[in-house]
Parts: structure tokens; sequence; C-alpha cells
């Protein structure tokens, strides 16, 4: 029962993260040399990056079809909009679904569904607050376009956000990439855009709280109602 219990809070942590805990643990000695409450407050600041970058086993669905979440964090946007130019797939709107991901969130994300990363493309920008529409456009992001086995493509948009400074991918271009497979990590506080192809709907609604790897937000090639909801 112990062990069980150590495990629900002691989460694997992505070897991103070790130089950055290891930097936080230095500093959180010297502040305790300096003075006793200023190393505590070090210590809080450990234990946080520690949760900043865990990287849990997610339970990802099995089922042909089905999308899930690239990203932990709250669905703030669904709407159409371009993709990314850099990636070359026109002019035509597409119905985007938006994840902010909190300094709370995990941020290592996942591929939303199976295919092959046909382009990956980073361009610089602002850090405006990820959750604002206008941050699709103007802030540093990290956009992917993965072709599925039918041809048909989507994209999925890593984007840096007020704090965030730095988005690491895992992948490269003509790489192969399973539903749920870890792509890549934004370092605190972003968002993740998906790009869903034409006639396919979001199964997810504003304000709800996504898993990444496991929430499914859509289904290919099901007709579908859009999923609404409430909060009670």
């Amino acid at each position: 029962m112990p062990s069980e219990m150590l495990k629900t809070f002691l989460k694997p942590m992505h070897p991103e993260g070790y130089k950055f805990v290891a930097a936080f643990a230095v500093v959180t000695l010297v502040l305790f040399w300096i003075w006793e409450p200023l190393g505590w407050i070090g210590t809080g600041l450990t234990v946080w990056c520690y949760y900043f970058f865990r990287d849990p086993k997610r339970a990802v669905p099995q089922g042909e079809g089905l999308m899930v979440s690239p990203a932990d964090g709250m669905v703030s946007l669904i709407e159409r909009a371009v993709p990314p130019p850099e990636l070359g797939m026109g002019d035509a709107p597409m119905l985007r679904v938006s994840v902010f991901m909190s300094v709370f969130n995990c941020h290592v994300n996942r591929a939303p569904v199976a295919g092959r990363l046909v382009k990956m493309a980073y361009r610089p920008g602002k850090f405006l607050n990820a959750s604002l529409d206008k941050a699709s456009e103007d802030n540093e992001r990290n956009s992917l376009c993965l072709e599925l086995a039918d041809g048909r493509r989507i994209a999925v948009v890593q984007i840096a956000g007020l704090v965030a400074r730095r988005i690491v991918p895992f992948v490269s271009e003509g790489q192969g990439l399973k539903t749920g497979e870890r792509f890549g990590l934004i370092r605190f506080g972003s968002r993740v855009d998906t790009y869903l192809p034409e006639g396919v709907v979001p199964l997810v609604t504003l304000g709800q709280t996504c898993v990444a790897g496991e929430t499914v937000i859509a289904e290919l090639g099901r007709d579908l109602p859009q999923r609404l909801a409430k909060m009670v």
C-alpha cells in the first residue's frame, strides 16, 4: 500500500528536466546558507520544477480513428482557422481545437493520431499569453504536419506562452508516429493547437480539461455531432 501511494505522487521525470531540477536544488542550498526561510521557498520551487517536468505513462485509447488530446490542460478555443503557412497546407480554414497548459500541467506533448510527420517547421515570435487567440499567429511556435493512413493531413502546433521560452521537439521529418507517442515538450506554460480534417467535429467542449494521450478529442470517419457541455 505505501508503495502504491508513493507512485501516485512521484511520477517519472523527463530527462529534459534533470538540469533544471539540479539548478534549482543548488540555488536552494545557497538560499539555506543565506537564510533558512529562503531555503524553504527554494525547496518548494525545486519540487514544483520536478513536478513540471513529470512524464507519467498514459493509457492511450485503442480504436480506429480515435484522436486524442496532444496536451494536458483546458480547451480554450474551438474555431475555424488557417493552419500555419509554413506547413504549406493551403489557405482553407480548418477546425482548430486549442488546449491551454498552465505552469502546473504536464508539458510533454503527444501525437493526437497515428501518422507520418511530413513536415516540421519552427518559427520564432513573441511570448504573449498563450490563451489569447492572436498567440497562434504572433508567438514562437513549432508546427507539425501529420499525414494519416488515408492520405488526409492534420496540423499540430506547439505555441510558446507568456512564460515559455523553449520548444523542444523529440521527432524529425519522415518519422512515423503512433497515437499518444511523445513528440515534444514546451517549457513553462504554453498551448497546443490541433487542426482537424474537414468534416471531423470535436468531441470536447470549451472549458473541458484534457489529458494528453488519453482524452478523445475527435473521431475520424464517423458523422458525430459536436459535443456540448455546461459548467455545474
